[in-house]
């Protein structure tokens, strides 16, 4: 008898040895499946795993820890199917029991696990858990994140063992996830670098400048791996932002919407002249203005473009999707010296158009004079010489022809030299012109639409249109602006301004809402007692939900004569 316990005791500590070493080669074999990654993503997903089967756990799941400390910013299980997963709802944000390793970065082992103090029981899909085991990894001596294990298979607890092989897991997997970080940091910068060298390129080869702030939004968009870039400029005299630039997620719709700049993340950027982040972009209560286009969108950030002596020229918004990291100051370094490129871009391409602005002047100037010194003259030379032969024909009809050619002559002259007029015009001698003053009104309009309406001008306006029938062209286009932004609720505005030989036509066309029967007329009837007093008309077409056309006209030959 004495014998047999002794073999049985035998055999149960070569068992118990045999289990140790499979449990350490097992420990051993994790350690180097989890190292053997460089990929971040990778390297959490296999230490979360390897965790679980290395103690048998149903569940486990590794939470990253967010920059203020306290909370999770990443969550990532094993054990949980995707649609149980998606019926439980948003993943846990670091609160109740998940929250005390965070708050006491030591292991924690319990038999049960909705016993503990800290605990908030579950919501509702979520499956029934009993043991548990929590271990904190950290990376260079700072808490990277948490291991949480649940319910042992068998109905066993975790005991002491489990918790030192797990512990052990965690230090290796600090290793790793520095390697990966420190691998990943440094591909970025090599993208980065890279990203530089194109956009330098492509400043210095002259391409446009909208051209140079998509290549910017888009290599930007492609490094941080966020779901959309948009570049928003600001609307001169405003407080508002209009939206440039947009890439990803549904850019058509965004483009063009205008944005306060107090209560928008951009806004922010552009008055503090820093970068803005935020963890959630979507439900972040303290950038809520402005038009709602962030569904399903999480951590982003803004970053202005240009801080220096002619101030910020816009802000570049960087979002990821609701469930991707949020932004780390290791990614806003090179983040502000891509926007100083993109700041770059803008400068360069307003001191090109200014020099393409000087280059037209310079060329107005040289075509006006070359009219006036050549053109001209030799007009007038030849309609001297065309009357002088008018004398010597002596048949009726022919003479009668001469005599109109001179008038033509003097005609042309007169065009010429309204054209030479126009050319050498200048705002701060003649006032603004009206093409000027409606482009302004037009893209001031822009803030109050939400979107910039389409503008296309024809004709000789700053010629043609006297003062006084412009500031009625002026006046029209106003009322009939406002009314679309009161009224019409429309997402397309299109203004046409024409000038004719005869009369000036204004045409306001919009998508919205139309005329509604037996609604306010008192903006069409200002509009309509304003054509009259020139000696115009005023017509106004559209029913209830097909849009409105607005047409505005005014003589321009009774204008001359009066």
């Amino acid at each position: 008898m004495r014998l047999d316990e002794l073999l049985e005791e035998l055999q149960a500590r070569i068992n118990a040895a045999r289990g140790t070493r499979d449990r350490v080669h097992s420990l051993l074999e994790a350690v180097v499946s989890v190292g053997r990654e460089l990929d971040l993503a990778q390297v959490l997903r296999r230490i979360v795993e390897a965790a679980a089967q290395l103690v048998d756990a149903r569940y486990g799941a590794l939470g990253v820890i967010g920059p203020d400390g306290r909370t999770l910013s990443q969550f990532l299980t094993t054990g949980l199917p995707a649609e149980e997963i998606a019926k439980i709802g948003p993943l846990p944000a670091g609160h109740g029991l998940l929250g005390e390793i965070i708050r006491n970065p030591e292991p924690l082992r319990l038999r049960d696990l909705g016993a503990h103090e800290a605990s908030y029981g579950f919501p509702p899909h979520h499956p029934p858990m009993r043991s548990f085991l929590g271990v904190p990894i950290r990376v260079r001596d700072q808490v990277f994140g948490n291991l949480y294990l649940t319910d042992k298979r068998g109905g066993q607890d975790f005991d002491a063992e489990d918790e030192s092989v797990i512990s052990t897991l965690s230090v290796a997997a600090g290793v790793a996830i520095d390697n990966a970080r420190l691998y990943e940091n440094a591909q970025r910068q090599q993208r980065w670098l890279e990203a530089n060298t194109e956009i330098t390129n492509s400043l210095l080869s002259g391409s446009p400048r909208l051209r140079v702030l998509e290549l910017i939004a888009r290599r930007a968009q492609e490094i941080t791996g966020t779901r959309l870039a948009d570049v928003s400029v600001p609307v001169q005299g405003t407080r508002d932002l209009v939206v440039e630039l947009a890439i990803g997620a549904d850019e058509d719709s965004r483009r063009g919407l205008v944005l306060p700049v107090d209560g928008t993340l951009s806004g922010a950027a552009y008055d503090s002249g820093s970068p803005v982040t935020t963890a959630a972009l979507a439900e972040d209560t303290r950038y809520h203005a402005g038009p709602r286009r962030f569904a399903g969108l999480g951590p982003a950030v803004a970053v202005p473009l240009g801080t220096g002596a002619e101030g910020t020229r816009g802000v570049l918004l960087l979002a990821r999707s609701a469930d991707g990291p949020v932004f780390t100051d290791e990614e806003l370094g090179p983040l502000l010296s891509f926007a100083g490129q993109a700041a770059l871009a803008l400068e360069l391409a307003e001191r090109r158009h200014d020099a393409e602005q000087l280059a037209l002047l310079e060329d107005r100037d040289r075509i006006a004079r070359d009219l006036h010194d050549l053109a001209i003259q030799r007009l007038f030379a030849t309609g001297m010489t065309l009357q002088s032969a008018a004398r010597l024909v002596e048949h009726k009809g022919a003479a009668e022809r001469v005599e109109r050619a001179v008038g033509d002559l003097d005609e042309t002259i007169k065009i010429i030299r309204s054209t030479i007029f126009g050319l050498r015009a200048r705002d701060e001698e003649t006032g603004p012109s009206l093409r000027a003053r409606v482009a302004r009104a037009v893209g001031e309009a822009g803030s109050a639409l939400g979107h910039p309406p389409r503008l296309s001008m024809e004709g000789l306006l700053d010629t043609d249109v006297p003062a006084e029938v412009a500031d009625h062209v002026m006046a029209a286009l106003t009322e009939a602006l406002s009314n679309a932004a009161r009224h019409a609720h429309a997402t397309r505005v299109e203004v046409t301004v024409q000038a004719t030989r005869d009369e000036v036509v204004l045409t306001v066309a919009d998508n919205g809402r139309g005329i509604p029967e037996g609604g306010r007329r008192s903006g069409l009837a200002n509009l309509e007692e304003r054509a009259r007093a020139v000696g115009g008309a005023f017509e106004a077409r559209g029913s209830a939900g097909s849009g409105t056309r607005l047409v505005w006209r005014a003589p321009l030959a009774a204008a001359d004569g009066a």
